[in-house]
C-alpha cells in the first residue's frame, strides 16, 4: 500500500490522529451500501471529486480509498 489513511486524511484536509479517524468513521458509519464513497453528504465538493479520481484503476490511492469505504459500510 503506497498511503495510509493518515495520509488520505491529510490529502482530505482532515484532521488525521488515530483518534480522529477513529472519530470520524464511528461518527459517519454506517454507510448506506448502494451510496458510492464519494456521493455521501458529509464530503465537500473537492474532497468528492479526489475520492471519484482515486478510485479509478491503477490510482496510487485506490487501496486507501477502498479501505476506508469498507471501514464507513462495516
Amino acid at each position: 500500500m503506497l498511503y495510509s489513511l493518515k495520509d488520505l486524511f491529510a490529502k482530505l484536509g482532515l484532521p488525521n490522529s488515530d483518534k480522529d479517524i477513529e472519530a470520524f468513521i464511528e461518527r459517519h458509519r454506517p454507510l448506506p451500501q448502494a451510496e458510492p464513497l464519494a456521493n455521501a453528504s458529509f464530503w465537500t465538493p473537492e474532497q468528492a471529486a479526489f475520492l471519484r479520481e482515486a478510485r479509478q484503476p491503477y490510482s496510487d490511492w485506490e487501496e486507501v480509498v477502498d479501505e476506508l469505504n469498507c471501514l464507513l459500510r462495516d
